[in-house]
């Protein structure tokens, strides 16, 4: 299991995953899509790779909207598996 990431090193790797931020120790991004069922098939796409990472997102569906959260839990903090699977989230949108 991957070490948690110092304050310098989550800075550096949120310049990596511009669209995500800091949030109460989780790194979060929101994604818009033009109804329900897009706003659906994008989970199940994010669904496909996180089980691929073994690392999975808290997910907040609120009808066009998909809110991620990623933290690694198990080490109470962000690690760079955070940050990886933020990458290939991002390859999704």
């Amino acid at each position: 299991m991957p070490s948690l990431l110092s304050e310098s090193e989550i800075e550096a790797a949120l310049r990596g995953t511009p669209d995500w931020r800091i949030d109460n120790g989780e790194i979060v991004r929101t994604f818009a899509f033009r109804n329900f069922v897009e706003a659906v098939d994008f989970v199940n796409r994010v669904t496909e790779i996180a089980e691929e990472a073994n690392h999975h997102p808290d997910v907040d569906i609120r009808w066009n909207k998909v809110t991620l959260h990623l933290c690694t839990h198990s080490k109470g903090g962000l690690t760079p598996a955070d940050f990886e699977l933020a990458g290939r989230i991002d390859t999704l949108s």
